[in-house]
């Protein structure tokens, strides 16, 4: 099993974006992710931007997969999907059933991201069929669905995503853009404010959700670590950490000298496991 790094899923800076992601190239992290797949509307880099990354990234010896929008609302949306599928270089990560469509249609190669709700066999076969390489496992579900699922062996490869915080749903609304009292439509892209999300606490002030412009996550970073010796015995192919800074770079390293090594875990007010064991997603188990 290898370590992937998943998409930036925040909105920061142009230049901190770059920075970003040539700190990443100087690392040892085989598969990077690259892409806007939360918000359009967060226009710092444009896609001429995240391509020329993805061309660094692979001249400094990286598998680059180019991700796309979890949530495709509008028809200038689609034209920016083709614009991806169309860079003869990269395949996609589709996170959208509309970028599924496209890839097939064109006979392209495509990983199947967690946004999209593959719950059984029969529908992963069917995207296989279609062209998908490898797919990413629903965050909601579990180490004993996955052993049913990928029984026997299948010929494609399997992700999981293992650390960083968990992409829960997506909305037609900008609840960032609604705090401020802002519309979506004059949103000002106030999620660059929050380079981590917004954390959204109950009455007695517990840490729930975190808000992330039309994305909601949650509070708490899952965090699989321990599991990395179980999921290799599993057949899992690729352990996904989801960046929430640089310090993801130096715990995807970590993770890559360390392979089936014993981890330290975050602990549980920091952490969720909760899903992977079949029990609430927000529940840390040791």
């Amino acid at each position: 099993m290898n370590i992937s790094l998943g998409p930036l899923l925040y909105c920061w800076p142009k230049v901190q974006v770059q920075a970003f992601y040539r700190e990443v190239a100087d690392s040892t992290i085989p598969l990077v992710y690259l892409g806007e797949a939360v918000c359009s509307r967060r226009r710092q880099m444009k896609f001429a931007d995240y391509l020329a990354l993805a061309l660094e990234l692979k001249d400094a010896g990286k598998q680059v997969v180019l991700s796309t929008l979890a949530l495709i609302e509008a028809q200038s949306e689609l034209k920016e999907l083709k614009k991806q599928l169309d860079n003869g270089e990269f395949i996609v990560e589709a996170n959208d059933m509309a970028a599924v469509g496209m890839a097939r249609e064109q006979g392209l190669p495509f990983v199947c991201g967690a946004s999209i709700n593959n719950y059984n066999r029969a529908s992963l076969e069917k995207l296989h069929q279609w062209g998908m390489q490898r797919f990413v496992m629903p965050i909601e579900l579990s180490k004993m669905w996955l052993q049913k699922v990928t029984a026997p062996a299948p010929n494609f490869e399997i992700e999981v995503l293992g650390h960083g915080y968990l992409p829960l749903a997506h909305s037609a609304r900008c609840f960032t853009a609604r705090h401020q009292g802002l519309a979506k439509d004059d949103c000002q892209t106030v999620c660059i404010k929050h380079p981590k999300g917004l954390v959204a606490q109950t009455q007695e002030q517990q840490p729930l959700l975190r808000l992330n412009g039309i994305q909601t996550q949650s509070a708490a970073r899952c965090d699989l670590r321990r599991e990395i010796p179980e999921m290799k015995r599993m057949g899992v192919d690729w352990f996904r950490v989801s960046p929430d800074g640089h310090d993801s770079i130096a715990l995807a390293e970590s993770l890559l000298q360390n392979a089936g090594s014993e981890v330290d875990a975050e602990t549980g007010k920091e952490a969720c496991n909760g899903y992977w064991h079949g029990a609430p997603g927000m529940v840390y188990r040791r």
